[in-house]
């Protein structure tokens, strides 16, 4: 049964001491919205001296004309009544409202509103007053989408600094609860019309189900409840195999390809479901790609390489330099020029160590450059006799996709390779016991301790 203890536990479950955190509430005028402005109201009033602080939201659609605005006043006059800070959103025809697909633009516009709010007020969570009902219609609407057990576990009772205290409670303990506290409301009238979806469910098809059993709703709370604790206990039971399959975990995330692949086809998804790769038909095609295949989603690249899927945070990637001019002439006054290359670039984890190249400058063509691969580039790698391509040598020495695109090479002003740093030098380049003019290009090993 709804009552203010009631409410008080579901809101300690929710949130530590919710007495010093501070909300902002979704109010559209409706029973639900109204109790729960109502239950903080009191809230205020019985933790006074804490820093237990609330605001109040509202958005004016414009959709039903005088019942909108007269929604609008029933929450503008509790706020008023109450001394309570009240935001207000009407809608105009700036916000270019569609022909189609009313309630997507709706919400949408709705979080945006919410969200500058509580930037500009420092408001932590965001309350909304779903209940148990929008819960039942939640369930059934992804029962038809094949959603799986995370779609079937409903809405989230605290989601993102979103929390909705009342998810538990019925729509009828919530107008029980109005009607003994003369608490003031609004009935949107549009929901008794099943243009919806959603109204449809709620008005055709859930009553029914309440007709099969007296107890249906309460069963369905506690079913709600046994789904969430099964998804939980899934989500860790994911979580500690994507820990095992993991290779590395530093810069990117590594997972071994060929065990994740001998995991089931659910297993698969659910772990990289994480980084937006959450369509079905594209996991198979991960797993057959070839060598060196890069698949995306909205914040990540996913790398195939070989035994291996690299996956990388595109939002951290830095914003990498095709070339660096690392000596623009030599001054032949002088018989030697030092360079440490640490004084340019990154150190590459795991690839990068202390080496030293000398060069005879009477070889070189300046200016000297630090550049990316390009198609074409080959070099005379000391060490081997021949040339060979650096796409070759990159295979040979079997890098990552990732890794590939990290490397520097070592050019002069004719695009001829003097080096793949840090593996080889060219070696028609090097100085050797006739070199009068000398340049050194190095990487310290003291530079690489951390």
């Amino acid at each position: 049964m709804l009552e203010k203890s009631s409410f008080i536990s579901q809101l300690k479950n929710l949130v530590h001491e919710p007495e010093n955190h501070t909300y902002l509430l979704a109010v559209s005028g409706g029973a639900d919205s109204m109790v729960l402005a109502s239950l903080f109201r009191d809230l205020g009033h019985e933790t006074e001296g804490s820093k237990f602080q609330f605001q109040v939201a509202h958005i004016n659609y414009k959709l039903r004309g005088q019942d909108s605005d007269l929604d609008q006043k029933t929450v503008q006059n509790f706020c008023e009544k109450n001394h309570i800070k009240f935001h207000l959103y009407e809608v105009s025809e700036k916000d270019q409202k569609p022909e189609n697909s009313i309630q997507l633009w709706a919400r949408e516009l709705r979080y945006i509103f919410f969200k500058e709010i509580q930037e500009k007020e420092k408001l932590e969570f965001l309350v909304t007053a779903h209940h148990l009902n929008d819960q039942l219609e939640t369930f059934i609407i992804n029962l038809s989408k094949a959603a799986g057990i995370n779609g079937l576990s409903g809405i989230p009772s605290n989601d993102n600094y979103i929390l909705r205290p009342l998810l538990n409670f019925s729509k009828k303990e919530i107008y029980q609860f109005a009607e003994e506290n003369s608490i003031e409301f609004r009935e949107d009238l549009s929901n008794k019309k099943s243009d919806y979806l959603r109204n449809k469910i709620r008005n055709e098809i859930v009553p029914v189900l309440m007709e099969t059993n007296d107890h249906f709703l309460e069963n369905f709370r506690k079913s709600s409840l046994y789904l969430n604790q099964t998804k939980d206990f899934v989500q860790k039971q994911i979580q500690e195999i994507e820990n095992r399959l993991t290779v590395f975990n530093q810069n990117n995330k590594i997972l071994s390809k060929e065990k994740l692949d001998q995991e089931s086809d659910f297993v698969k998804f659910e772990i990289l479901k994480k980084y937006g790769f959450n369509q079905e038909e594209e996991i198979p095609k991960i797993f057959k790609a070839e060598n060196n295949s890069s698949f995306f989603s909205k914040e990540y690249q996913l790398i195939v390489n070989r035994d291996e899927l690299i996956i990388i945070n595109k939002n951290d990637e830095k914003e990498i330099k095709e070339e660096i001019i690392l000596i623009d002439h030599f001054d032949f006054s002088e018989n030697q020029i030092n360079i440490n290359l640490v004084d340019y670039i990154e150190n590459i984890d795991g690839i990068n160590k202390g080496f030293e190249w000398n060069f005879d400058a009477d070889k070189l063509h300046f200016p000297l450059r630090l550049r990316k691969q390009k198609e074409g580039d080959e070099l005379y790698p000391t060490g081997f006799s021949g040339k060979k391509k650096v796409s070759k040598f990159f295979r040979d020495e079997k890098l990552s996709a990732l890794v590939k695109e990290k490397i520097w090479l070592l050019s002069d002003s004719r695009n001829h390779i003097l080096g793949v740093i840090p593996f080889r030098q060219d070696r028609r380049y090097q100085a050797d016991r006739t070199t009068q003019k000398k340049i050194t290009v190095k990487w310290t090993e003291k530079q690489l301790i951390r």
